[in-house]
């Protein structure tokens, strides 16, 4: 029955289609998709954005440093114009694909504010943290209303995009003690269970980020308690009530609350 249920859900997930779009080149390599309007755009603000028929490119003779230049300039110009919202002053890595086509971490290319990365449809990175108790129950937070994405939706205990310069251990632990007020040395006791990719079509562009999932076993009289104004409560659910309430999380956190019960409804 949850098996049913949660393959249910993972199929009505919002899903991604190039229709339409075209592939965004930079340093030699397919690192996003942007849309016709955001390639012509990007054209007339700096003939240094090379359309084609399939494609718009930054040629590889620019240098990484022109080219991170030019990512900052056109993205700034974008949120001048309105085309960018909910600017974090926060910059990500873009990292070069590795043989999967997720980003290597070895191989950071340039910095961008994270608002932008939606526009050019680069692939972001983010920590996700399932909390739950011996039971297995969850600790599910529901955004702040003032969020500039998914306001008022249920997430997991803690979650974050991960930020240029920061590791994802170190990422997730402060996102736990920022979201949930966990002390790092609870937070510390996290463990890694892999990723998942979460790319889907949006109004402002695409949607690509992995997921790095981390589950947390929490002391039953444990309560997570918010620091930064960014989750407005938290409630403890039933791992079987989670599963009936998956359409009230993010896309993301839902996929990550799935994942997590799967992998323990089978212990």
């Amino acid at each position: 029955m949850l098996h049913n249920l949660l393959a249910q859900y993972r199929c009505q997930l919002p899903r991604f289609s190039p229709s339409g779009l075209l592939r965004f080149h930079a340093a030699g390599l397919p690192l996003g998709w942007v849309s016709p309007e955001t390639a012509d755009w990007l054209q007339r603000f700096d003939r240094r954005f090379v359309p084609s028929a399939t494609q718009i490119e930054v040629p590889v003779s620019i240098g990484l440093r022109q080219l991170q230049a030019l990512m900052r300039a056109s993205a700034e110009a974008m949120r001048d114009e309105g085309l960018i919202s909910g600017w974090r002053n926060e910059e990500y890595h873009c990292c070069a694909p590795d043989e999967r086509g997720w980003p290597d971490a070895d191989q950071a290319l340039f910095r961008l504010e994270r608002a932008a990365f939606r526009r050019f449809g680069l692939t972001s990175r983010a920590v996700h943290i399932n909390g739950y108790t011996h039971s297995g129950a969850l600790w599910v937070g529901r955004r702040a209303p003032g969020k500039a994405i998914d306001p008022d939706r249920l997430d997991n205990l803690a979650a974050g995009g991960l930020p240029a310069g920061e590791t994802l251990t170190d990422c997730a632990i402060r996102e736990l003690g920022e979201e949930a007020g966990l002390p790092p040395q609870l937070a510390g006791q996290l463990v890694a269970c892999g990723a998942v990719r979460s790319t889907r079509n949006e109004p402002d562009g695409t949607h690509d980020e992995i997921l790095y999932c981390y589950d947390l076993l929490l002391p039953d009289d444990f309560i997570p308690e918010n620091r930064d104004g960014e989750v407005a409560a938290f409630s403890l659910l039933p791992g079987a009530e989670a599963a009936t309430r998956l359409h009230e999380f993010t896309c993301d956190a839902g996929w990550v609350t799935a994942d997590f019960l799967l992998r323990h409804h089978d212990e």
